[in-house]
């Protein structure tokens, strides 16, 4: 019984030890081209893309795990997965929260969409995803925001007449003009760059992480990729 006892737990410990080593990767699938769900159901984008290339590069089991953008770093730090791969934007507050890892895109130009070129931002309603860089911008300026969980949401409300304007990362943006949806020539430069979040107990791994991302820089696999999804300026 001593044996088998032993046994079991050494058993539990081998196991506990295999779920360590793979690395779960939090990310919204809703904010192409950055990430998304496609025709089979599965995670795609350039982070997808981007998130495997950097697994393996630092010798890691990966699996990827979709996660509302409204409670995607409160489920970080509760241990649902261990990263957050997601076009998010490294900020001081943020950082308050969770580390980053070295940004892996610089910063994105944010836009706005409308469905009239002469819109008239500051007398109007502009409309952001909650919890973004985008939303704090336009809270900042004193605007009238009205606030969406998801990225399609923005648009519909733009589309349906709740929201004269959105704003969001170009790249994004860029999916859904046309229709009668028009990008506004002003931009928005916010924001420090695109990163991965990790909790701030995981050091080890953000360091892992930090070396595959300069590796992928270092040999232009990063700015290939970049230019490949179109997603922000290269390196």
């Amino acid at each position: 019984m001593k044996k088998l006892i032993l046994g079991t737990a050494a058993l539990a410990l081998s196991a506990g030890m295999a779920m360590a080593d793979t690395v779960r990767m939090g990310t919204e699938g809703a904010y192409a081209p950055w990430n998304f769900v496609n025709d089979a159901g599965e995670i795609d984008g350039f982070e997808r893309e981007l998130g495997d290339e950097l697994c393996k590069r630092a010798g890691l089991t990966c699996e990827w795990v979709k996660n509302d953008w409204d409670s995607i770093i409160p489920n970080l730090v509760s241990g649902n997965y261990d990263t957050i791969i997601a076009g998010m934007s490294i900020t001081d507050e943020r950082d308050e929260v969770i580390d980053f890892t070295q940004p892996y895109t610089p910063p994105d130009p944010s836009a706005y969409v409308a469905l009239s070129a002469d819109v008239d931002l500051a007398g109007g309603v502009v409309t952001a995803q909650a919890n973004t860089i985008q939303a704090a911008f336009v809270a900042e300026q004193g605007w009238t925001l009205v606030e969406f969980a998801t990225p399609e949401e923005t648009v519909a409300a733009v589309r349906n007449g709740e929201a004269d304007a959105v704003l969001a990362d170009q790249s994004f943006l860029d999916t859904v003009v046309g229709d009668g949806l028009v990008m506004l020539e002003r931009k928005e430069q916010i924001g420090g760059g695109v990163g991965m979040g990790l909790r701030e107990s995981d050091g080890e791994l953000r360091g892992k992480f930090d070396t595959a991302i300069q590796s992928m820089k270092d040999d232009g696999t990063l700015n290939t990729m970049i230019a490949k999804w179109e997603v922000s300026s290269q390196w």
